[in-house]
């Protein structure tokens, strides 16, 4: 009798153990497929501002079409070749480079090395967007001329300024 009991109890085992593989299996599966794989909804992402800035994101960034994102403040376009991000920390003053496009300022930030991506944050407005674009697109400025048109009704309450294209806080 313990001989069938032990018999049963591992092939309950075994089954429950294929069954957590299959399950396992179909989401590493759906992760991977995910047009937004490996991006995170930024802390602030679930603002009416963000929802906002995010129903503003374009149909088309860099020659990618928009996928489905369903985070809040999150936009992705061509699988993740072009990532947007409302509600992130707002940058601080900072000396990292900066420049204006259509009176929107993106502060340059270091990306990991080899990461082969560019990474902007708008400067001065709060909620922040950040913005990733990967080194396979070519239009870099066509991109930040499409965001700049849907984040600019966040207000501006610092600019870049000097010769540098630093990013500083607003003087008086």
């Amino acid at each position: 009798m313990q001989g069938v009991l032990r018999a049963r109890r591992v092939r309950v085992a075994v089954a429950l153990g294929g069954a957590g593989l299959v399950v396992g299996g179909v989401l590493v599966v759906r992760e991977v497929n995910s047009p937004v794989g490996g991006v995170e909804a930024a802390a602030d992402g679930g603002t009416p501002q963000c929802a906002r800035i995010t129903r503003a994101y374009p149909d088309g960034l860099g020659g990618q079409r928009r996928d489905d994102a369903a985070l809040p403040g999150v936009g992705v376009w061509g699988g993740g070749t072009v990532t947007a991000r409302c509600g992130v920390e707002p940058p601080a003053a900072t000396t990292d480079p900066c420049v204006s496009v259509d009176g929107v300022d993106w502060v340059w930030r270091p990306a990991k090395p080899g990461d082969g991506r560019k990474v902007l944050v708008t400067y001065g407005r709060d909620p922040a967007v950040e913005v990733v674009i990967s080194d396979r697109v070519a239009g870099t400025d066509d991109v930040l001329v499409e965001m700049s048109r849907a984040v600019s009704p966040v207000a501006q309450h610092a600019k870049c300024i000097g010769d540098d294209d630093v990013a500083a806080p607003p003087a008086g």
